[in-house]
């Protein structure tokens, strides 16, 4: 571990960086550029103690997932975040889409979108970040480990994944989850991370039915009705925009103006994140 260029790379990068830059207000006028620690380590989600002995060159080595979410809060480019594993003795973690590292101009969007539901998710349809509407919506996807972190994985093996949507479109959205991961196992092969989820899955009779279809598809828009347990049903419409390479996209939730649709959005902002809901 190199303290020291570690170090100056947070400070400079975090210098460089204005808080609308991440989705801040401006706040008072600043004496000193960039952003405050405090805020790096709100965004990180650590103590600012923390972040602060790190720039001091006197913190003890971060974990790889401390990194992440560090590469996540300056809004690093992917050589910018392989460069901050490297000052921190790590091995560069993998940029298949997998990895969890968000891109940076996806995240720029995100942050400026305030008033409407949006996430970011990988190919493999794990969800990497979520404005605070979307949690609202959805509830925090964010928040599950190892392979529940991936929305086709929990789709198959838990039944409370489903009560998001209506009865009448469960059947289309288990589609097209399966879809999109056999999209990403034809490119990336059975050794990976798809992989795992199809030999994960395998023994669920209704996933295996629908991977035996060999459905292909990549959706840029939809329609869905989401139920949202305190607002009940909510009908949106759903745009997908993908990086260059595919590998991730932000979903943006809408609803047509003056719509009981739209007036409920309008209400996602007061009722919170609704609790991990029960099946009878």
């Amino acid at each position: 571990m190199d303290r020291e260029a570690l170090a100056e790379f947070l400070r400079r990068r975090r210098e460089g960086l204005q808080p609308e830059d991440v989705g801040l207000p401006p706040g008072v006028r600043r004496r000193a550029p960039g952003l405050r620690r405090e805020e790096v380590a709100s965004l990180a989600a650590m103590s600012t103690d923390y972040y602060t002995r790190l720039e001091q060159r006197r913190g003890p080595q971060p974990s790889a997932q401390m990194l992440a979410s560090l590469a996540r809060a300056l809004r690093l480019s992917v050589d910018e975040r392989d460069y901050l594993f490297q000052a921190a003795g790590h091995g560069v973690p993998t940029r298949l889409a997998a990895a969890g590292h968000v891109a940076p101009a996806l995240l720029r969007v995100l942050d400026r979108l305030e008033d409407t539901p949006a996430l970011i998710l990988s190919s493999l349809g794990e969800p990497l970040v979520q404005n605070r509407l979307a949690k609202a919506l959805l509830g925090d996807r964010t928040v599950f480990a190892g392979l529940e972190r991936f929305d086709v994985y929990r789709w198959f093996t838990d039944p409370v994944e489903r009560l998001v949507y209506t009865e009448e479109h469960r059947e289309r959205q288990g589609r097209a989850l399966v879809s999109a991961l056999r999209v990403v196992y034809a490119s990336t092969g059975p050794r990976s991370q798809a992989g795992e989820l199809v030999r994960a899955l395998e023994g669920v009779e209704e996933f295996q039915a629908l991977w035996e279809r060999h459905e292909v598809m990549k959706r840029f828009a939809d329609h869905k009705t989401i139920v949202q347990p305190e607002l009940g049903e909510i009908e949106l419409d759903c745009q997908a925009l993908f990086t260059e390479d595919q590998s991730q996209c932000l979903l943006v939730f809408t609803a047509p103006p003056r719509t009981e649709a739209a007036e409920k959005l309008a209400l996602l902002g007061v009722v919170g994140v609704p609790p991990r809901a029960e099946v009878d």
